[in-house]
């Protein structure tokens, strides 16, 4: 059976286990569309793909 080489130390142990804290996602509101979308993620509004308050994909168009 692998046994470790070195001991973990505590900070390494601790930041590891600081993400079981976490109660609610992190939310924010786009500037452009005023849609509430999760940080740092892309997100869909009305058939555009949008991403840092940009347009990334655009469905409309490619339907057309």
């Amino acid at each position: 059976m692998a046994h470790p080489k070195r001991r973990q130390g505590s900070t390494r142990r601790d930041k590891r286990r600081t993400n079981d804290k976490a109660v609610a996602k992190q939310v924010s509101v786009c500037p452009v569309t005023g849609e509430v979308h999760l940080t740092h993620r892309a997100y869909w509004h009305e058939g555009k793909l949008y991403y840092r308050g940009k347009v990334v994909v655009d469905k409309t168009v490619a339907e057309a």
